[in-house]
């Protein structure tokens, strides 16, 4: 039964990545405006010198990355290239490929977003049950009203109030970057210390603004079981309150939770842009942003497509860790 059930979820995966990459060969060729003229004119724009006649070196270059070919060819061929794990060059940095311009920023975007999610995810879901519990201290929840205020606030403009306070006024944390420009980066402490450092701004102003979206959900979470018999029985038995406040309160509130935190952890590509553009993080969100600014077709494909793909992986590794918490869901909820 656990067998058939993986089936379904990995076929589901396979049909939801054949539409996302679908539809994002699709969407990059809606854009209005030619990619490849709007490159040769920055860069006579910025002092390229005379490239002479634009249109001919633009169908040069078109033929060059095959978009002069038909829609359902140039489908065929992106199909057949991403089957060889190719994703093509980057037209605004050309020579480089797609995969060396995301490798270059993914890691910045992996190690913010994931240590950030995971963060704010244990904070939250620790403020919320401790919120929603009747025997919880009242500190805390005296706690979460801020931190739900600061919550209701956007992330770049979080962003933008610490950038203003730590790196304008007090100047106690750098405006962008990720690392000072002076460091050469490596396996050392001083590195550490330089990244973390040039991260600190950004990281907490994606902590500040989740931490009350988990506590909220959790606390909703906790009130919907406290009266269920489980939570009565374990009273009646004159269990300890902390085993069950985390045993039978958190254990059985915490399926929603980790739906969320899967679809969380597919979206951190695409949740970092505006942080990433507001301290100019070096992260994929960045260049997700400059892509779509220079309509470098290949890497908004790359980008997204990686984007689509961790999200349907996210979603298929939650389906086969739900059976194991609530195995009713392996057998259709009977």
């Amino acid at each position: 039964m656990y067998l058939a059930y993986v089936a379904r979820r990995f076929g589901m995966m396979l049909v939801v990545i054949a539409l996302a990459v679908t539809i994002n060969f699709v969407i990059p060729r809606l854009m209005p405006g030619d990619p490849i003229e709007q490159q040769l004119n920055q860069l006579a724009a910025s002092g390229g010198g005379q490239i002479g006649d634009v249109q001919a070196i633009a169908a040069a270059y078109r033929a060059k990355f095959g978009l002069d070919q038909p829609m359902l060819a140039q489908y065929a061929n992106y199909w057949k290239a991403l089957f060889s794990l190719d994703l093509g060059v980057s037209l605004a940095h050309h020579p480089a490929t797609v995969a060396e311009t995301i490798l270059a920023g993914l890691p910045w975007t992996v190690g913010l977003l994931g240590f950030t999610t995971l963060v704010s995810f244990a904070l939250g879901t620790w403020l919320g049950a401790r919120m929603a519990w009747p025997r919880g201290s009242r500190i805390v929840k005296a706690l979460g009203v801020p931190v739900l205020l600061v919550s209701a606030l956007p992330y770049f403009l979080i962003g933008l109030v610490l950038l203003f306070l730590f790196a304008t006024v007090l100047k106690v944390f750098p405006a962008g970057g990720g690392h000072p420009f002076t460091l050469q980066l490596g396996w050392t402490w001083e590195s550490v210390r330089g990244i973390a450092y040039h991260a600190a701004l950004p990281a907490a102003s994606i902590i500040l603004a989740e931490v009350g979206a988990w506590a909220i959900g959790m606390r909703g979470m906790v009130v919907s079981v406290l009266g269920e018999d489980y939570i009565t029985l374990a009273e009646a038995k004159g269990l300890p309150d902390r085993r069950i406040f985390l045993w039978y309160g958190m254990r059985n509130a915490m399926l929603p939770q980790f739906t969320v935190l899967a679809l969380t952890l597919g979206h951190i590509v695409s949740g970092a842009i505006l942080v990433e553009v507001v301290f100019a993080y070096p992260g994929i969100g960045y260049q997700l942003y400059q892509a779509i600014q220079t309509k470098d077709y290949f890497v908004i494909q790359g980008i997204i497509l990686l984007l689509s793909v961790s999200i349907a992986l996210a979603m298929f590794l939650l389906d086969l860790v739900y059976p194991l918490i609530d195995p009713r869901i392996a057998a259709g909820g009977r």
